[in-house]
């Protein structure tokens, strides 16, 4: 039994519900009959969860025990819901709307706008950047790009968690959020940028979602019309939701039970706009009596794959690591994982495109393969690279595949072509349906070759290619099928956002690749301060960073390569480390468990994490006032270990770029000075303040290595540089002589 990933794009209709059936292993089949009461689906990385849900929303309704226009399953992305209404359809179950929370609320908003409060819906505000950017500057603050971006973010999780100007910053210290700016002023822009909405009578998405949730609160009627209409839900990624999305739910629920919802709390990694997975993992506890179904049999990966994706949860903790799933592959053997580090980014990008053109000439489809990186800045130098090589590609999160403006030409002559039949003259010699698409689309610009390079003529090169690939499949699965029938299909497939794979490796982010899967996939960047990131302070901020890596492994189904780079270009300081989340998974990386490890579970040691216990003294080893590692507890003894605070191999926080601006300041200091370099500071004592980021002569003065001497002569320049102001070059005057 299977769920296999590479089935025929166009599968033939089960002709009974029973036939729906098949092919499920025993939990899918167990989630697919479980049609009343709660549901509660902990579904693994590639273990069919979709497959599952999709049919188990097709059983009932073929076997008449669910009406299609009383199931409502809802989800995050349009792609997502694209391509459960895309599966749907294939299993003869036509009538059930799949949707995202937004399009559903919409939907509802402007059915019920009218009648609730008169006159027309507000007009949607589809980018909100510029409200906001107007807001900051009615209120004399000035945004940069990234700050702009940032501020936005922060009104849209503000509004999720339901949380109005007033009582913004309240909201951050509760939940512990790094703000990007004082969130008085970010409360101040937040409260104009709403003033400026009502002042236009405009509204953003999450107000969709609010005002919804408004309705359905005061009035009744409406609330037993939308009961009335949805009486079966399903939720894929639980995991995800945010307090408003679970508010909304819960008024569409009503007093019923008629809820299934799919997730799994080691895929949550959109905290940062609200999503908790407390509501997957208190399902249970909401819903005494709920059927609880666990999918672990991962069908998407190697054992290899799988093996590292089980290592790297097994050093996790919190309540997410609680309820992690311990998958099982299907699949027959792999290649191990490959660890690569480099010098440089260049030459890790370099390497990784050679490794990619050897993967295609081997036969792996350019569409099968991926790079992924934690920021989509990364992205630049791997584009260049892979342009160099002559490998195409294609960025994740441009527009959808049928808004494209060469698809939509293409479609539009197709139609043409299909209403002409036999008259048109494009067609003579034409016999097949593939042979007719590649004719008129040869108008277009597609060729039997591809064009050189990269770039916009590569890009609609590949749309087209895309679709051509789309009809030889469609001729293949339906002998006969005429360009009337593929036109058809294609309107089907827009209307649902199902689009075919355009052949280019993909370039992504790892929260853009969640949902996605590959035959290979290269994790690239794998450094310290990028993975986790930088700003990942709490343990909870880096147990999520290391969920995030967790996802990005599981994309693979065969080919794995994790690399990172010591350095950001040729010839700078190595000073990069590999990610601290790999620490006793890749070779020489030394033993998971070492220091208090509770070992055992998938043939992986455990215990990288360390819990406060297993970090608090040794009181038979205590000598009198040891220094301990900050990291792991252990008792420091070696000088350099003492100075940094922590043992040499424990995960480092030093902000990269703080440490290469210091080093740059310190070599400076001595050319000035006609001294060493360690004369200023050693290298220890600069890994330790960028470590620390002192704000204040007193938090810097205690740090190894400084003491009353430095401060005096350094200290200004040094809390200068922390609080990434310029200084300049003149030589220090030693105040201090005693």
């Amino acid at each position: 039994m299977t769920a296999a990933t590479h089935s025929t794009l166009f599968p033939q209709v089960p002709e009974t519900p029973d036939a729906v059936l098949d092919g499920l292993d025993p939990e899918q089949r167990e989630v697919a009959l479980a049609l009343h009461g709660p549901v509660c689906v902990l579904a693994g990385a590639g273990t069919g969860k979709t497959r599952a849900i999709t049919h188990r929303i097709a059983y009932g309704v073929r076997a008449g025990i669910l009406q299609p226009a009383t199931v409502l399953a809802v989800t995050f992305t349009n792609r997502a819901a694209g391509e459960m209404r895309g599966r749907l359809r294939q299993l003869g179950a036509t009538g059930v709307q799949a949707r995202t929370f937004h399009s559903a609320a919409l939907r509802q908003l402007q059915y019920f706008w009218p009648k609730a409060v008169g006159g027309e819906l507000p007009r949607l505000l589809e980018r909100k950047v510029q409200l906001v950017s107007e807001a900051a500057a009615r209120c004399q603050i000035r945004l940069d790009r990234t700050e702009l971006r940032d501020a936005t973010s922060e009104i849209e999780w503000a509004k999720v968690i339901q949380t109005v100007p007033a009582d913004y910053a309240a909201a951050v210290v509760k939940a512990q959020r790094d703000a990007p700016r004082d969130p008085a002023e970010l409360a101040q822009i937040y409260s104009t940028y709403e003033q400026l909405k009502r002042d236009r009578s405009v509204i953003d998405f999450e107000d969709v979602l609010l005002l919804m949730v408004g309705i359905l609160q005061d009035r009744a009627d409406i609330a037993e019309h939308v009961r009335g209409q949805y009486q079966h839900f399903v939720v894929d990624e639980y995991q995800d939701v945010s307090p408003l999305q679970q508010r909304l739910l819960d008024l569409w629920v009503g007093d019923r039970d008629d809820l299934c919802v799919v997730g799994d709390a080691s895929q949550t990694i959109y905290s940062f706009t609200g999503a908790t997975p407390d509501h997957l993992l208190n399902f249970r506890t909401r819903h005494p009596g709920a059927t609880v179904v666990k999918l672990v049999r991962d069908y998407r990966s190697t054992p290899q794959v799988v093996h590292l994706a089980n290592g790297l949860l097994s050093q996790a903790r919190g309540k997410a690591a609680d309820h992690r799933l311990e998958l099982v592959s299907q699949r027959d053997k792999g290649p191990e994982p490959v660890y690569t580090e480099y010098g440089d980014e260049p030459t890790e990008a370099e390497s990784t495109a050679r490794r990619i053109h050897d993967l295609i000439a081997a036969g792996v489809p350019a569409g099968e393969i991926a790079v992924l990186y934690r920021v989509n800045s990364q992205s630049e130098v791997y584009e260049q690279a892979l342009a160099d090589a002559g490998v195409p590609y294609q960025l994740r999160g441009a527009e959808r595949f049928f808004e494209r403006a060469e698809v939509r030409e293409a479609g539009t002559a197709l139609r043409g072509a299909a209403r002409a039949g036999g008259n048109d003259s494009l067609l003579d010699g034409a016999d097949d349906l593939a042979a007719q698409v590649r004719a008129v689309l040869s108008t277009k610009g597609w060729t039997t070759r591809p064009p050189a390079g990269s770039g916009a003529v590569r890009d609609r090169w590949e749309s087209l290619a895309a679709l051509v690939r789309l009809a030889e499949d469609f001729e293949a699965a339906r002998p006969g099928a005429t360009l009337t029938d593929l036109v058809r299909e294609l309107d089907e497939r827009a209307a649902a956002q199902h689009a075919p794979t355009v052949q280019g490796v993909t370039l992504a982010s790892l929260h853009a690749a969640k949902g996605l899967e590959w035959d290979a996939v290269f994790l690239v960047g794998l450094t310290e301060g990028m993975m986790p990131i930088a700003y990942a302070k709490t343990d909870e901020q880096v147990e999520e960073e290391r969920r995030l890596l967790y996802v990005g492994i599981t994309r693979a189904r065969v080919h794995l390569s994790l690399s990172w780079a010591l350095s950001r270009s040729p010839g700078g300081r190595a000073s990069r480390r590999a990610t601290r989340f790999l620490n006793g998974l890749r070779p020489g990386s030394g033993t998971v468990g070492a220091r208090g490890g509770t070992g055992g579970g998938g043939g992986i040691d455990r215990g990288t994490a360390r819990t406060a216990a297993n970090r608090a003294p040794v009181v038979e080893r205590k000598p009198r006032s040891p220094v301990r590692c900050r990291v792991c507890g252990r008792t420091l003894t070696d000088a350099g270990e003492m100075k940094l605070m922590r043992c040499e191999d424990c995960p480092s926080d030093m902000d990269e770029g703080l440490y290469e601006r210091l080093h740059d300041w310190r070599a400076a200091q001595a050319a000035l000075l006609g001294q060493p370099d360690f004369c200023v500071f050693t290298e220890k004592t600069l890994m330790a303040i960028a470590e620390a980021v002192p704000s204040t002569e007193g938090e810097l003065v205690v740090i190894a290595g400084v003491g009353n001497r430095k401060l005096n002569r350094f200290g200004t320049d040094v809390l200068a540089i922390c609080a990434g102001e310029t200084v300049g070059d003149e030589a220090p005057q030693d105040t201090d002589e005693t």
